[in-house]
């Protein structure tokens, strides 16, 4: 029989070990080695779920996930243009290596509360929130310095690009009308099959966008 666990057990026990370890995997470096348990993480969330928990573990993990990437956001606000990309790209790579932890840790809380109650799925809305707090906010500027660092050779290197072009088509796939030909040469199948005599055409689109991106304030 498990012992009962009232609201205030959840919030000053149980909640605050869930903080912090959601914390150090948000922040972790990729191959760092995280002094968490995640079987008492683990464990501690069946728990709560066990005990009805599972709406307010839900509202608790939203809410601080969504204040975590607004400060991302605001870091990414203040960074020179020249380090603008490279942080962008380590911001998306330390989020989705964190949501390879975090999701797993609430499965219990995703099965019987989320998928059932919610009709959604914990990851979904993971991702859903850095669509909303972090690229949502940036992609305009972020556009146009891509675009220009692809005209740059060596400006930075092509694995970034490849991460960030990737992972704006996972976030939202319609941002490849942004510029078709970036996302064409690292999403396979997303332009229809390209004609030889239309290749000054696409150089002329992409010439185009920039300049628009331009008019509208989006300074290089």
């Amino acid at each position: 029989v498990m012992n009962v666990i009232t609201i205030e057990d959840y919030k000053s026990t149980y909640w605050p070990k869930l903080d912090s370890a959601i914390d150090q995997l948000l922040t972790q470096s990729p191959g760092d080695y995280i002094p968490i348990s995640y079987e008492q993480i683990y464990s501690c969330v069946y728990k709560c779920v066990c005990q009805q928990h599972s709406e307010q573990m839900y509202s608790d993990l939203i809410k601080k996930i969504t204040n975590h990437l607004e400060r991302v956001s605001k870091e990414l606000q203040a960074s020179p243009p020249d380090l603008y990309i490279e942080r962008f790209n380590i911001a998306l790579g330390q989020y989705m290596g964190a949501l390879q932890s975090i999701v797993p840790l609430f499965i219990y809380m995703n099965k019987f509360y989320i998928e059932t109650k919610l009709n959604r799925d914990l990851k979904d809305d993971l991702i859903k929130l850095f669509t909303e707090h972090v690229a949502e906010k940036h992609i305009y500027n972020l556009m146009p310095l891509l675009l220009e660092a692809q005209s740059t050779p060596f400006q930075i290197t092509p694995s970034t690009m490849a991460n960030i072009v990737k992972g704006l088509y996972t976030l939202r796939p319609e941002w490849v009308q942004m510029a078709p030909a970036l996302f064409s040469k690292f999403i396979p199948n997303i332009l229809p099959p390209a004609v030889e005599s239309e290749l000054q055409e696409y150089a002329a689109q992409d010439q185009k966008l920039q300049r628009e991106l331009m008019q509208n304030g989006f300074t290089r």
